[in-house]
């Protein structure tokens, strides 16, 4: 798009910054001289890693011999002016990289506009390979385009985007000026495709379920309402995908797997975002056993894939990703690590009154279950720092598990726990229909009595089940934590491009 007719004015915006009014002043000049502030017409022909590594041994004799020449593009993130010669560094989404433009070479005319650009601007350049007097590798310019004008100044160099609210809300100018923030995300898509590969070659295929359902499932919180209108139907964002997933199981399809964003109206905090990503794959004729020993195979060599080792640094610690790790059933945690007398937790009145006293609140009519939970997540979790597998949770806080054959109440369920947090849930699938309506129609008197996070009767469901499901193993892994620990990120905002945020009061000029 051409913008001669466009024309910017300061009047026009009274509250804006010096740098800024400047920048307009220079793109009503640039407009003027009839240069083309936003054009499509550059092509690239190189990234600037891929001429970095592969001449970084040239010395000049080699780059002079190589008589070839580069088109670049990139944003400017610094620049020297030496009168009639100048030297940039260009940045795009490989590397950064210096150019030198001179006047002798480009022309009067074109450097006098060149001047006229700023730190911000992405540029587009052409030329050949030199080294300068202190041998730094650098494209010497036979030409300089403006390729995009940019109206607002990047933060301060020396200072930089620091305030973690404007980062969040402005991740795009978090991306232009702090390398660590591009590392991590490019690290998450790494670790997403290793995810991917991994998963496929052991079998499983990858599908994709409704993100709008008409009976939320698959886990136990509180969902988002949307309306569909032509349908005149209320309708919910998932908050998991595992009943669907599991209809494919009976359907025919022996290992399945599906990366999802879900949704759950719940608390923000730095291990919790309303919208998040997660790995589900379910396995037919595998128990939760097999899927700790897959878990461990798979998370032992992500890390190796991602950071080169199986230990790895999170927040001052040193995790080993390395198995075999520490299995404790979920009463014995309770008791060697929450340093509880059984009596304590079995006790339903001694439970509460820890509940309470621990500073928690407990329902009326609560499970002792639900307690259990609460006390473990008081005294245990945050003590799980290198991996455990948490298993054998009680019965009334497991709706979608099978019962262990020994003691109907516990399930063949587990929870990994990394650095003081649950990153992954998993559990052998409960495919009986008459044990699933029991314990639906449990959740449904939970709900009526007040527990938003009860699960819906799904009626489909239990139809699917009666059909035959056969046995199975399910699990949730955590993308968003798994990236934290794999990046050593504090806060879950740090591995999403865009957490939700409150609205500005004013976005400002």
């Amino acid at each position: 798009m051409k913008t001669q007719g466009i024309i910017l004015t300061t009047e026009q915006t009274p509250s804006l910054s010096q740098l800024q009014k400047q920048r307009r002043e220079k793109f009503t000049q640039l407009q003027a001289a009839g240069v083309d502030l936003y054009p499509n017409f550059f092509t690239k022909n190189a990234d600037l890693a891929h001429i970095k590594t592969a001449y970084h041994d040239h010395d000049e004799e080699q780059l002079a011999d190589l008589n070839q020449s580069f088109a670049v593009a990139g944003r400017v993130m610094s620049q020297r002016s030496f009168g009639k010669a100048a030297f940039l560094h260009v940045q795009d989404a490989t590397d950064q990289m210096q150019i030198f433009v001179q006047r002798d070479v480009i022309g009067a005319e074109k450097y006098a506009l060149f001047k006229k650009f700023d730190i911000g601007d992405i540029v587009g350049v052409v030329g050949g390979l030199f080294r300068t007097k202190t041998g730094e590798l650098t494209i010497k310019a036979d030409s300089v385009d403006l390729v995009s004008k940019s109206l607002r100044p990047l933060p301060e160099k020396y200072h930089g985007l620091k305030d973690v609210e404007v980062r969040y809300r402005q991740r795009y100018v978090d991306l232009m000026v702090n390398p660590r923030t591009r590392e991590i995300f490019q690290r998450r898509t790494q670790i997403v495709r290793f995810l991917r590969t991994f998963l496929d070659a052991q079998g499983f295929m990858e599908v994709e379920t409704p993100m709008m359902q008409p009976i939320p499932g698959g886990a136990t919180a509180r969902p988002f309402t949307t309306h569909h209108k032509a349908l005149d139907m209320k309708l919910y964002l998932r908050i998991a995908p595992e009943l669907y997933l599991k209809r494919l199981l009976v359907g025919g399809f022996e290992r399945v797997y599906e990366i999802n964003r879900n949704f759950r109206n719940e608390g923000i905090s730095t291990q919790h975002n309303p919208e998040f990503t997660m790995l589900e794959f379910y396995w037919a004729y595998a128990t939760y056993q097999d899927l700790m020993n897959l878990t461990e195979q798979m998370f032992a060599a992500l890390a190796r894939e991602v950071t080169g080792n199986e230990v790895v640094a999170y927040q001052g610690e040193s995790i080993n990703l390395g198995g075999p790790w520490q299995r404790l059933t979920f009463h014995e945690s309770l008791e060697t690590l929450g340093g509880l007398e059984p009596a304590q937790y079995q006790d339903y009145d001694q439970a509460k009154n820890l509940v309470f006293k621990l500073g928690e609140k407990a329902h009326i009519g609560e499970k002792l279950g639900k307690l259990q939970a609460k006390l473990f997540d008081l005294l245990v979790e945050p003590k799980l720092i290198q991996p455990h597998f948490i298993y054998h949770y009680p019965t009334d806080i497991s709706p979608l598990s099978r019962r262990n054959d020994d003691n109907p109440d516990v399930t063949d369920r587990f929870e990994l726990f990394i650095a003081g947090r649950e990153i992954a849930n998993a559990f052998s699938e409960l495919n009986d229909p008459m044990d699933q309506r029991s314990r639906f129609e449990e959740q449904v008197k939970e709900k009526e009595a007040g527990d938003e996070e009860a699960h819906f009767m799904d009626d489909d469901y239990i139809r699917a089940l009666e059909y035959g499901m056969p046995p199975a193993a399910g699990q949730g892994v955590g993308i968003d934590r798994l990236v934290m620990l794999l990046t050593d990120s504090p806060s879950i905002r740090e591995v999403i491009l865009f957490p939700l945020l409150r609205p500005e009061v004013s976005p400002g000029p």
